[in-house]
């Protein structure tokens, strides 16, 4: 397999298949594609071996169905492309060691990975988080190919280093990584601060890595430029 990034501010992932292989991807995600390569779009891949794991994957910003391409007798080509500004990162996957995403921040993996909702270390998460705190587990061996917004800063945490990050910017964090919730300090931060009531610690052994724009962010910032229906 042979890959090459197009582009820098909205990157395209370009990926060479040789004969027999194959990778998975959501189904709405292909952008283009060349050569003897053919599709399934399946409940029963990545990792999902009946409808509750396609229903954790779905939860966990996936969506219950997923395609696989795989190359036929001749080297193939398919290519996605991001949804918004920011990276495409290629990180391996090892065995026993999952990978925790932000919310539909997988784009595409090689076949044997499996993709579903990561559950929190803390009740608190899912409870009073929002989407910020749904992420979802990429597990198995092989390599992913994962979709972050805007600029990518990436941190080694020693053991017991911790850093306090808003939900929303939490892109990618190595298994290991602590991850618990924390609500926002002093009252006047809480009711003028517009930065939310809780944040997410997340503390070493571990890489993490955050990313600059979310889609919340995104939205809000274009909203005073979007016509309004005055109907």
């Amino acid at each position: 397999m042979r890959t090459k990034t197009i582009g820098t501010t909205l990157p395209v992932l370009e990926l060479t298949l040789d004969p027999g292989e194959r990778i998975i991807a959501e189904p709405d995600r292909l952008s283009w594609m060349a050569g003897d390569i053919s599709l399934n779009t399946t409940t029963a891949t990545g990792g999902a071996s009946g409808l509750f794991g396609a229903l954790g994957r779905a939860l966990g910003g996936g969506g219950l169905f997923m395609t696989e391409f795989s190359a036929g007798r001749s080297p193939a080509m398919v290519a996605f492309a991001a949804k918004i500004p920011g990276e495409i990162r290629q990180v391996p996957v090892e065995s026993g060691q999952p990978l925790y995403v932000h919310r539909s921040g997988f784009l595409c993996g090689t076949d044997g990975l499996g993709v579903g909702i990561g559950f929190q270390q803390s009740l608190g998460a899912g409870l009073f988080g929002g989407n910020g705190f749904v992420l979802q587990k990429i597990e198995g061996q092989g390599t992913a190919w994962i979709e972050l917004g805007g600029e990518v800063a990436v941190y080694d945490l020693e053991p017991g280093q911790s850093m306090l990050v808003h939900p929303g910017h939490v892109g990618l964090f190595a298994d290991g990584v602590g991850f618990e919730i924390e609500m926002m300090r002093g009252i006047r931060n809480i009711m003028f601060g517009g930065d939310g009531l809780f944040l997410a610690r997340l503390t070493g052994p571990g890489t993490v890595w955050l990313q600059s724009m979310t889609l919340p962010n995104l939205a809000h910032a274009l909203t005073p430029y979007l016509p309004v229906n005055s109907r």
